[in-house]
């Protein structure tokens, strides 16, 4: 059974990971801005880090083993399965959907969670240590 901390920490370890993963996307899709037929692409955020969490299916799903030297599955889904393509805002000539307006606001939007996700686990940590010590 998992504990308190352990469950609020998976809940922030997996946003953080999402968002570093999102910053990546994000970055390609402004480096590319310029390249011929580049699609910008997002993660759903929403719902990759329910999955992630396991909120998707009422909790991780486990796999049958028929022998006792088959190697656990991981049942958890990649960033990548929750990537799509950005609605084009505007058409361009090159074929390009890429709209730099909307990457950097994007870029500086998941900049701020990435940094409250880090602040909430400083703030969790900070508290159980002072749980743990006896301090005020």
């Amino acid at each position: 059974m998992k504990t308190l901390l352990e469950r609020d920490l998976l809940v922030h370890q997996s946003a953080l990971n999402l968002q570093a993963y999102r910053q990546e996307l994000l970055a390609s899709n402004i480096a590319n801005a310029d390249t011929p037929n580049y699609k910008a692409r997002d993660v759903q955020f929403r719902e990759a880090l329910d999955a992630a969490v396991g909120r998707r299916w009422g909790g991780p799903l486990a796999l049958a083993t028929t022998h006792s030297s088959h190697l656990e599955g991981k049942t958890s889904l990649s960033p990548e399965a929750f990537v799509r393509y950005r609605t084009e805002q505007q058409s361009s000539v090159d074929g390009n959907t890429v709209s730099l307006d909307v990457e950097r606001a994007a870029f500086a939007e998941n900049t701020v969670h990435y940094e409250a996700s880090i602040t909430f686990i400083n703030g969790l940590l900070r508290s159980m240590q002072m749980a743990i010590t006896g301090q005020q």
